[in-house]
């Protein structure tokens, strides 16, 4: 089982920063992707970024250029750098684990979400 807490979320003015973090429980997190997701408003869920247990990253097109995701596997954190935010980052950050067994069984997790608001 893991556990993720996310952290960091709050109101931001349009152009702002915001650093997201999600610490996790057990002690096999480096072994998980890391990923982010986001629900809008009214909206589906929708993928932001991603970072593999070796620090391969990957970004929604709306967030490249203006938010990095990183981890820690000391501290069993992932985290997510927000800058130059946009009223439509505007959402629930909710971070995710995931991964494969040898049999290719998966197991993953949500986090309970932080919300995010962008606004003048």
């Amino acid at each position: 089982q893991v556990q993720l807490v996310e952290s960091g979320g709050g109101l931001e003015l349009p152009g702002g920063s915001l650093r997201l973090s999600c610490a996790a429980s057990g002690s096999i997190f480096s072994s998980y992707l890391m990923r982010w997701y986001r629900q809008p408003p009214g909206k589906q869920r929708e993928f932001v970024a991603g970072i593999s247990s070796g620090g391969i990253t990957n970004y929604a097109d709306s967030v490249k250029g203006r938010f990095t995701i990183s981890r820690d596997n000391a501290k069993n954190t992932v985290y997510l750098q927000m800058n130059t935010l946009r009223p439509e980052d505007t959402a629930v950050y909710y971070c995710y684990a995931v991964r494969y067994s040898t049999s290719n069984t998966r197991s993953d997790y949500w986090g309970q979400g932080t919300q995010v608001t962008v606004s003048s």
